[in-house]
């Protein structure tokens, strides 16, 4: 039997990987709908088999990404559209914002494997960061928490980093602080006399 469902997250689910892995989890269910951050925390939509839809809600819950911290899941039933594609829709922020920001977070493994291999992009850039790492309650602006709403806003994305923000299947699937040397931003190490050293020369 088909079935629409509404799940409204709260707790500690913007600037966590919580859409792409929610992406990700409808996808692997064949399931159409649509997620996105609102002024409360995440919203969703899922339709389709209804025992994939009830595997997708426990899912949610039992492998919520590492970051992330899940207060309440409200469900509620809608009625079914036929919708078959799975998509992450722009975000919207009605009423009181509330939704939860996270602390930043320590590198993790694979960005300071990137950030020690001197054929990397990334190599020593100290601002290297994914879904799973990297600044957040730092950035934040304001909520939802999107890029546009963060400190990164005045930094346009170069091709590669584009690519991997678009791409479902890099860990840097809609990671709003996503940067390199190309086009993120820079050191800049100024001394007491004036003098100044910027990127490579200011870590020195």
């Amino acid at each position: 039997m088909q079935v629409r469902r509404n799940l409204r997250v709260t707790g500690v689910v913007q600037g966590v990987g919580f859409r792409p892995f929610v992406y990700r989890l409808a996808r692997s269910r064949g399931l159409g709908g649509w997620v996105l951050n609102d002024s409360a925390g995440v919203e969703v939509e899922v339709e389709g088999e209804e025992s994939a839809v009830e595997s997708f809600a426990r899912a949610l819950r039992e492998e919520r990404p590492p970051l992330s911290r899940i207060d309440g899941i409200r469900i509620s039933e809608k009625e079914c559209l036929g919708e078959k594609d799975f998509r992450i829709l722009p975000s919207r922020s009605p009423g009181e914002r509330s939704a939860a920001i996270p602390p930043d977070a320590a590198t993790c493994r694979e960005c300071e494997r990137e950030l020690l291999d001197p054929a990397d992009r990334r190599h020593r850039y100290p601002f290297i960061n994914c879904t799973l790492c990297g600044p957040r309650f730092t950035i934040v602006k304001e909520v939802p928490y999107d890029r546009a709403r963060t400190t990164m806003a005045s930094f346009l994305m170069c091709p590669d980093c584009a690519r991997e923000y678009g791409d479902p299947a890099d860990r840097r699937f809609h990671a709003e602080p996503v940067a390199c040397p190309a086009c993120g931003p820079s050191l800049l190490w100024r001394g007491p006399e004036g003098e100044e050293a910027r990127g490579e020369e200011a870590l020195g």
